[in-house]
């Protein structure tokens, strides 16, 4: 059965498919998938009801390819479109399951960087005290700071990198420009991460129904394709997860081990530059 496609409308012009998005769009419908637009921004305003008015009713089971989501915007989400007789292959619980990092590391333990967490709310600047209570659940050395979804490396020094967790003072300014840096953005908490030296380019690996279907550029380096190995372990952690569609990427580590660095939900992974929409959305939408 065709599994129908989500996406974003353009906030310039709601009856049309946003731009980022209409290549994939497109190639559902060359498909033979049904195509409905949702209004991203009102569903982040708290208008879910508003956000799939555009949905035909009865639309059936849907996977959404679009702009992140967090995880109870996604549950309202759901529970409109369920009201319309439509729903989403992947549950909220699932989604938050891929999505997040607190969700998805148990599973993936073994072959990811030692990680430690802190709920915290936007906006609360996290104590000494406390990061040098989590700091002690790393090993010693380096760390990269980032939140459940999202890291600012761009802000490599200054927001994301701790050369040394024994340098409590540094920590505490990492961690604290990274969270005025995510300001209202910042999803669950903070989060510190082992530093592992990874060699070359990451790859995105995509998953459907458990089988890795697609193997991309990560987004940030469009031209570049490394060749991941995916042992056995990968492939029962994403078995494990157990959710329809989702993204990890992979990086060599210097001591020749292929590592998993994020897990993430497909819906709301980015497609690099230059690959193919078909390639995604024909086993996607096409079991």
């Amino acid at each position: 059965m065709v599994v129908a496609l989500l996406v974003p409308g353009d906030p310039l012009d709601p009856r049309r498919v946003d731009p980022h998005f209409a290549a994939e769009a497109g190639s559902a419908r060359d498909a033979g998938a049904g195509v409905a637009r949702i209004d991203h921004d009102a569903l982040l305003r708290g208008d879910a009801c508003a956000a799939v008015a555009r949905v035909p009713r009865g639309l059936g089971r849907v996977f959404y390819r679009g702009w992140m989501i967090p995880s109870p915007d996604y549950r309202a989400l759901d529970a409109a479109l369920r009201d319309r007789g439509v729903e989403l292959v992947t549950s909220p619980d699932a989604y938050a399951r891929a999505h997040e990092l607190p969700g998805w590391y148990a599973v993936f333990r073994e072959l990811t960087p030692v990680s430690v967490w802190l709920p915290l709310a936007p906006a609360t600047m996290p104590d000494t005290g406390e990061l040098a209570a989590l700091a002690a659940g790393l090993p010693p050395g380096a760390a990269v700071v980032k939140d459940w979804v999202k890291s600012r490396k761009y802000e490599w020094d200054t927001a994301c990198f701790v050369p040394d967790l024994a340098d409590t003072a540094h920590l505490t300014g990492v961690a604290e420009a990274f969270v005025r840096g995510q300001d209202e953005f910042l999803t669950g908490g903070v989060v510190l991460r082992a530093y592992e030296d990874f060699t070359g380019t990451e790859a995105r690996v995509w998953w459907v129904r458990g089988e890795p279907v697609l193997v991309t550029p990560h987004p940030d380096t469009p031209e570049a394709l490394a060749e991941p190995e995916i042992g056995a372990d990968v492939r029962a952690a994403v078995a494990e997860l157990d959710v329809a569609f989702v993204t990890t990427d992979l990086a060599l580590r210097a001591d020749g081990r292929w590592r998993v660095v994020e897990v993430g939900d497909g819906q709301v992974s980015d497609r690099a530059a230059g690959v193919a929409p078909e390639l995604l959305l024909e086993p996607l939408l096409m079991p």
